[in-house]
């Protein structure tokens, strides 16, 4: 066990707590914004630390790819190279085994990947991977795992979740412990809990500094993906950080802490500011919309970042209009500090032991679709 994880409060399975890695400390529950290339897209490292974020995530099959991993060990590790000074937690590529079936070859020892840049020919295996997120210099590295689709018949979900579960062992064994720096399996077993309980009591057995829910958030629906957490969520480790991979919507997060999640990651904060989608605690505005042109106030009256500080709807609607890369600048640092704030309440809400009130609170102004 290299890092430290400390539950502070608790209410029911929600947890409030502290991850310590080598870069500096976590609070939990906490959103890692995506920076899957090394950057979080459009926005400088200190605009992303403004928004509180304490720790971001970047993907190791992106990191490969290009620059690849030599130049970032060259550079002192990712997060001199990128000049993020935060933990950084990398996904081993897992996602792409899904997402880029078309390019890639699965065999019992790895992963053999056509690059979706040039063509060339690039392998993974679990060893390879965790070496790959040494060279980062990641603070919290992921074991190679297969992400499976869904929908999945529960054979062919068996068989991928028990190669998951022997590429999690021999990733377990590559890595090497250091002080600050740790490793998670990631659970896997689509929707069936049978599989999903088999898959944890394995991960768990093999001593990881953190327990991850893979593949979920694959088109499954909220509901689907609440029992399956609903059945697995009073057997995860109280002693570990408990990590849920790719979620998710604002109300996904608020229903998923009560189940004892710590750790969220999405793209949908940045990818919606950049189209111009913006949230709020009631839902989420469409800045593009005509009705925005002249409304001089901002986004949101009850946010403090820097966009609802210094620039009108009107001004934002205006660059998007004229296609300036300004609007999904000032939208992605909007959307990240709407998430930020999410969690910081969250973790007030915990510590008083007001968090049923603060999610019947929620449920009742929350619409999760478009107010204006």
């Amino acid at each position: 066990m290299s890092l430290s994880f400390k539950v502070l409060s608790r209410e029911g399975l929600a947890r409030q707590g502290v991850l310590t890695t080598d870069c500096g400390i976590i609070q939990t529950p906490a959103f890692m914004p995506v920076g899957t290339k090394g950057t979080v897209k459009g926005l400088l490292p200190s605009q992303v630390s403004k928004t509180g974020a304490e720790i971001i995530l970047g993907n190791t099959y992106h990191l490969m790819i290009r620059p690849g991993s030599n130049r970032v060990r060259e550079f002192g590790g990712l997060h001199k190279f990128m000049g993020w000074e935060g933990p950084i937690l990398t996904d081993s590529g897992g996602f792409q085994v899904l997402s880029l079936a078309s390019l890639r070859k699965i065999d019992q020892y790895g992963v053999t990947f056509r690059a979706h840049t040039d063509g060339s020919i690039h392998r993974l295996t679990p060893e390879s991977c965790i070496n790959l997120q040494k060279d980062f210099n990641s603070d919290i590295s992921m074991v190679l795992d297969e992400c499976t689709s869904y929908p999945i018949d529960k054979q062919k979900a068996a068989s991928s979740m028990h190669l998951s579960m022997e590429w999690a062992k021999r990733s377990r064994d590559a890595f090497k412990d250091r002080p600050g720096k740790g490793v998670f399996g990631i659970i896997q077993g689509s929707i069936f809990q049978e599989l999903r309980l088999e898959s944890l009591e394995s991960i768990h057995n093999l001593n990881f500094d953190g327990i991850a829910i893979g593949g979920l958030a694959v088109g499954e629906g909220q509901d689907v993906m609440l029992d399956v957490l609903h059945g697995i969520s009073k057997e995860l480790p109280v002693e570990l950080p408990h990590y849920l991979m790719g979620v998710g919507t604002p109300d996904d997060i608020v229903k998923a802490v009560s189940m004892g999640i710590d750790m969220f990651d999405c793209v949908l904060p940045t990818r919606s500011g950049r189209t111009g989608r913006v949230y709020t605690k009631d839902g989420h505005i469409n800045i593009k919309n005509a009705l925005h042109q002249n409304d001089l106030g901002p986004i949101d009256k009850e946010c403090y970042c820097d966009t609802c500080q210094k620039f009108s709807k009107s001004y934002i609607n205006h660059l998007f209009r004229c296609k300036e890369m300004l609007g999904p600048i000032l939208c992605s640092i909007h959307n990240l500090f709407f998430y930020q704030t999410l969690m910081c309440d969250i973790r007030k809400a915990i510590k008083t032991g007001s968090y049923e009130k603060f999610t019947e609170r929620w449920k009742k102004r929350w619409q999760g679709q478009s107010v204006t």
